[in-house]
C-alpha cells in the first residue's frame, strides 16, 4: 500500500516497491514486471509517471526495457545499502531525450490529435515527455520552461501562449541553444524553429468558398488579432481570398474582439457576453450573409447567436471556422472547416526537435496546409 500522507512523488513511491520487489526475489532474473499500463491501472497514475518508475530502475541496471515485450529483470543478486531506494535521486543519462512540452491548453476541437502526435512520436523515438498547460499565462509558462530544465529537459516544445509578449525563459533557450520548436505559431524576432499551419493560405481558401458561394458580405469573427500569429494570418488569408476575386473589404463587417474563447476564459459569463455581441453585432449589419469564424468555439458561438435570432444556418447565414471534431448522429454540428493537420505537426515537432538535439540542420520554418471539409454549414448566398 502506498501511505497518502507520504510527501514522496508518486514516481518515486512506485520505484521503491518495484526495487524491493526485485530485490526480494518477488520478480526474478529474466522474468518481466509489470507494464506502465499494469502500474497505471494499479497505482491509479498517469503512464508518464509509471514510465518514470521503470527508468529510474533501468538506470540502476535492474531491468532492461525492450520495446514492444516489456521491462525484464537483469540482475537482481546483487544486493545495494538498506538505504539506496530511498535516497535514489533521479539522475538521466545526458544522452537521454527529456523533452519539456508546454501547451496553452487542448481540447477535442484542437490540441488532442496535436498532442496525440507528440506522444506517438516521442514514444517511437524513445523520448521521455514532460508536459504543462499554460492556460495562456506568460508566469505558468516561465515557470513550466524552469521546472522542466531542472527535472532534466534538454529539448523543449512549445505551444507559446501570446504573440506579443516573449517570455524571459523562452529568449534564454535561445541564447542558449537549447533545441526549441514552437508550434502553432512564430515569436517575431525569436529565432527557434517553427512548426504550424498556413493559416494564410487556408484562411483564403475558407473565405473563398464563400465567395464562389455568391457572398459579398461576410463578417469575420476573431479574438484579438494582436495576442497570436495565427489570428493575424487568418485575417490575413480573409483579406487576400477577397483581392483575389475582386471583392471589396468592408471591416464594419469584422468582429474581433472575442475573448470568451481565450485560454482561461471559457466561462458561462464570458460565452454570454461574447453572444449577445455577435447578437448585437448581427441586428448592426443585417445584410450579412455569412461568418467566417478563426476558431470553432467561435463558430459555436456564432450558431448559438444566429439561432437565438430566430435564424438559421446556412439558410440564413452560412458559416466556415478552423476546425471541427467529429460528431456523432444528434450531436453536436458538423461545420464547413479548415482541416489542420495537427498529428503531423506533432510528429514534426519531436522530430525536428530532436535532430536540433544531434546537431543536425533542419527546416527552420515548416508551413502545413489545411483541407477545406464540406459540412452542413454553408450554402448559397440567401439574397437579403
Amino acid at each position: 500500500m502506498l501511505s497518502d500522507q507520504d510527501s514522496k512523488p508518486m514516481y518515486e513511491k512506485i520505484f521503491e516497491i518495484l526495487v524491493q520487489d526485485i530485490r526480494n526475489g518477488k520478480y526474478r532474473r529474466g522474468q518481466r514486471i509489470p507494464s506502465e499500463m499494469e502500474l497505471a491501472e494499479k497505482y491509479n497514475v498517469s503512464r508518464i509517471t509509471s514510465r518514470k518508475s521503470l527508468e529510474m530502475i533501468a538506470s540502476q541496471g535492474l531491468i532492461a526495457r525492450k520495446p514492444g515485450k516489456g521491462s525484464f529483470v537483469v540482475d537482481a543478486t546483487e544486493q545495494a545499502p538498506d538505504d539506496q531506494a530511498s535516497s535514489y535521486m533521479p539522475v538521466r543519462r545526458t544522452d537521454e531525450p527529456v523533452l519539456g512540452l508546454i501547451m496553452t491548453d487542448f481540447g477535442e476541437s484542437y490540441g488532442i490529435d496535436l498532442l496525440r502526435g507528440i506522444e506517438s512520436a516521442a514514444e517511437q523515438h524513445g523520448a521521455f515527455l514532460l508536459l504543462r498547460r499554460s492556460f495562456g499565462k506568460p508566469e505558468r509558462e516561465e515557470r513550466a520552461i524552469r521546472e522542466f530544465t531542472e527535472l532534466g529537459a534538454n529539448g523543449f516544445i512549445i505551444f507559446p501562449g501570446h504573440g506579443r509578449y516573449i517570455n524571459t525563459e523562452i529568449l534564454k533557450l535561445v541564447i542558449n541553444k537549447i533545441p526549441l520548436v514552437l508550434i502553432d505559431r512564430y515569436l517575431k524576432g525569436v529565432e527557434a524553429a517553427s512548426i504550424s499551419t498556413d493559416h494564410a493560405a487556408a484562411a483564403r481558401e475558407g473565405a473563398k468558398h464563400l465567395l464562389e458561394w455568391g457572398h459579398r458580405r461576410i463578417g469575420l469573427l476573431s479574438p484579438p488579432p494582436v495576442d497570436t500569429s495565427a489570428t493575424e494570418e487568418r485575417m490575413e488569408g480573409f483579406v487576400q481570398a477577397h483581392a483575389e476575386q475582386g471583392v471589396a473589404i468592408e471591416k464594419n463587417y469584422w468582429l474581433n474582439d472575442i475573448t470568451s474563447t481565450l485560454p482561461g476564459s471559457f466561462t458561462k459569463e464570458n460565452i454570454e457576453r461574447d453572444i449577445d455581441k455577435i447578437k448585437n453585432h448581427l441586428r448592426q449589419h443585417p445584410d450579412m450573409t455569412a461568418i467566417f469564424a478563426t476558431e470553432y468555439n467561435i463558430a459555436l458561438l456564432a450558431k448559438a447567436a444566429i439561432g437565438q435570432l430566430g435564424l438559421t444556418v446556412p439558410g440564413d447565414i452560412s458559416v466556415v471556422c478552423f476546425d471541427c471534431p467529429p460528431s456523432n448522429p444528434g450531436s453536436g454540428y458538423w461545420f464547413t472547416h479548415l482541416l489542420q493537420q495537427q498529428e503531423e505537426m506533432g510528429r514534426r515537432a519531436v522530430e525536428t526537435v530532436l535532430r536540433l538535439r544531434m546537431g543536425e540542420p533542419v527546416d527552420m520554418t515548416v508551413r502545413l496546409a489545411a483541407k477545406l471539409v464540406q459540412g452542413e454549414s454553408t450554402a448559397a448566398a440567401n439574397k437579403k
